[in-house]
């Protein structure tokens, strides 16, 4: 399977705040570029970039092109109906966003949304902080029938170089008979980080889930200084398992059944 990642995106210039420019660049999951150009903002649209795109398309077939900015996503929507390339919204652009942090520095930040409160009916019984050995994870989930499962081989552990012995943070969730409902919002909403944000160091705080390109749900609350405690060592956990860590979703704690589970790396 071939698969690029590219962008198209706003420059302005330093010399000359009238002079707008958008830059395509196109690479492979190697990191080697493909194609860039650019064009006035005048020309900024699907027309010039189906003409950029066509010629490289044909030759090289790419099944999927992974974008990471919202600004030009419905573009891209419209050259992958018009070429036959299925375009892919996703924050994991590593490769395609070092080139960018290499020749424009800040081009890759994004603004990120107001955290919003996750639908009610989807909350959960209970959940809790948990670890699980780096050299066993993969494996071990990899195996078990669980419905909804986002294991990308790109976070797989060996492939980080992670010890096998490290300990993977991660946060287990008993959603009960919501279970399934909340895997599946999970899933629509594509996980692509569970970040702790502490409102009281010593007692309160929330669990964060970035998803999608630039969405922010308030996934968890507490206030409860253990829990604190037990928040500030997973985010340090974190920080040992290169920012690698995992969400699961299980009915009970009987830790018989599983619903479903993401693997997660904050940038």
């Amino acid at each position: 399977m071939i698969i690029w990642q590219a962008d198209f995106y706003k420059h302005l210039s330093e010399k000359n705040e009238n002079d707008t420019t958008w830059n395509l660049i196109v690479c492979d999951e190697n990191g080697s570029i493909i194609h860039q150009s650019s064009c006035q903002q005048s020309e900024a649209n699907s027309h010039w970039l189906i003409a950029e795109l066509e010629s490289i398309t044909k030759e090289y077939s790419p099944n999927i092109i992974k974008i990471f900015r919202p600004q030009c996503l419905s573009l891209f929507t419209l050259v992958g109906e018009q070429l036959g390339v299925t375009i892919q919204a996703t924050r994991r652009t590593p490769q395609l966003k070092q080139i960018l942090n290499q020749k424009y520095p800040n081009s890759v930040k994004l603004e990120q949304s107001v955290p919003q409160g996750i639908p009610e009916n989807l909350w959960g019984d209970k959940w809790r902080f948990v670890t699980f050995k780096a050299g066993d994870f993969v494996d071990f989930f990899g195996d078990r029938p669980i419905p909804i499962k986002d294991l990308p081989e790109a976070l797989n552990p060996i492939h980080l170089g992670i010890a096998s012995d490290v300990n993977l943070p991660g946060v287990v969730i008993y959603g009960g008979r919501k279970s399934m409902y909340l895997a599946r919002w999970l899933a629509d909403n594509q996980p692509f980080s569970l970040n702790y944000i502490p409102t009281d160091i010593q007692k309160s705080g929330g669990l964060i889930l970035e998803s999608g390109l630039v969405d922010r749900w308030v996934l968890l609350t507490f206030e409860d200084a253990d829990m604190a405690k037990s928040a500030q060592k997973y985010e340090q956990q974190k920080e040992n398992s290169q920012g690698l860590h995992f969400l699961l979703i299980q009915p009970d704690d009987s830790g018989m059944t599983d619903t479903g589970i993401w693997l997660l790396k904050k940038e």
